[in-house]
């Protein structure tokens, strides 16, 4: 499991990244989304423990990245962005070198070095040099170096960028099938790729997460309107009255006329409203046929872009007043908890006092009974 509490990274006074945190469960393939410089891969680095955040806690497998960071960087597989290879080595030396790097004991090296050759799809180039390799070969020997030795979590950084479609679709597979032995954290700017592959999206925007879900629940909660897409023929120009049989329907509008004569329309209606026994009913009732009827589906992308488009530009000075309500908050909370430790301490005392005194009457009282009963006695 990997958690990220309240982790910041700051460069003098830029935030790569502000106060985010998240929890990505094991087993699970998890995509990184956002803009150009939103702080994906600053997030990513501070995972690896690569670079240090300046607030905040990373766990990794139960490690801390700060305290173990020798113990974070076995669990994890990075395949940075770009392929950055050796050109002088074969595929089988590149690998090997990164299971040097990894500290694999020599005599488990070349069984782990051959499993990731084997897992990867590389057995035929093994023995070529990695500069004579294409790009989609590229790609997979720089993922063959994040899987050797097993980690249990890989951090993919772009890993189809520059792939022609049939290679794009060969990495993704190969990213599918290591969903039983992986955690994955795959940042990709391929949109349709990340709904396709992962379970659960982190949208970064402007060094912050804005959402936490799985694609098809974003696509949901970001629809207010369903569009459905029609070819009708109709000579009598009657189709747009249907607007006010149908109480669904929030707009009409005219998309054009084809060869055959046939219109078409774009058919706003309520979120989630489904017209379509209405629609047919109502045609047959004007003499409009439908020639077809098709609705637009709800992508990722217009998810994406509706949660980030409209999210304010902070100026310098709209960063310096919001750090400072933050100190001033950790401040307030720092006095409440003092506040309450010293309340705790009293109430203690206090409590402690008490016991003593009941023990102190419980012992007198002891004591009287033992007289008198002695008393008794004579």
């Amino acid at each position: 499991m990997i958690e990220v509490k309240n982790v910041s990274k700051k460069y003098g006074k830029f935030y790569a990244v502000r106060d985010i945190s998240f929890t990505i469960k094991d087993g699970e393939i998890v995509g990184f989304l956002g803009r150009n410089g939103a702080g994906k891969s600053t997030t990513m680095n501070m995972i690896t423990g690569f670079i240090e955040p300046t607030e905040g806690t990373i766990i990794v497998n139960g490690y801390d990245v700060d305290r173990k960071p020798k113990k974070v960087k076995e669990s994890i597989g990075y395949m940075p962005e770009g392929t950055p290879l050796y050109y002088d080595l074969t595929v089988k030396e590149f690998v090997t070198y990164m299971a040097e790097l990894k500290l694999i004991p020599r005599k488990e090296r070349k069984a782990a070095v051959q499993k990731a050759i084997t897992e990867t799809g590389l057995e035929k180039v093994q023995n070529k040099l990695t500069k004579n390799l294409s790009r989609g070969y590229k790609q997979r020997v720089s993922l063959a170096g994040a899987i050797v030795g097993d980690p249990k979590i890989l951090i993919l950084d772009e890993p189809t960028v520059g792939l022609d479609p049939a290679q794009v679709i060969e990495i993704r597979e190969l990213i599918k099938s290591f969903r039983k032995d992986h955690t994955v954290i795959l940042s990709s700017h391929i949109l349709s790729e990340v709904s396709q592959i992962c379970e659960k999206v982190i949208i970064i925007d402007k060094g912050e997460v804005v959402a936490v879900d799985t694609p098809q629940n974003l696509e949901k909660s970001t629809t207010e309107k369903t569009i459905l897409r029609l070819t009708v023929e109709d000579e009598n120009d009657k189709f747009e009255t249907i607007k006010d049989s149908i109480s669904s329907i929030k707009n009409i509008t005219f998309a054009g006329t084809n060869d055959d004569k046939s219109k078409e329309y774009v058919i706003e209606t309520d979120e989630n409203a489904d017209i379509r026994k209405e629609m047919f009913s109502k045609c047959a009732e004007l003499g409009v046929v439908i020639l077809e009827m098709k609705k637009d589906n709800a992508s990722l992308e217009d998810a994406f872009i509706k949660l980030v488009e409209d999210r304010p530009e902070y100026s310098e000075k709209e960063i310096e007043k919001m750090e400072y309500q933050k100190e001033l908050e950790d401040l307030r909370k720092e006095l409440e908890d003092k506040k309450e430790e010293k309340a705790f301490k009293k109430q203690a005392k206090k409590e402690e006092k008490a016991r003593k005194k009941a023990q102190k009457e419980d012992k007198k009282a002891s004591k009287e009974a033992a007289k008198k009963e002695k008393g008794g006695d004579k």
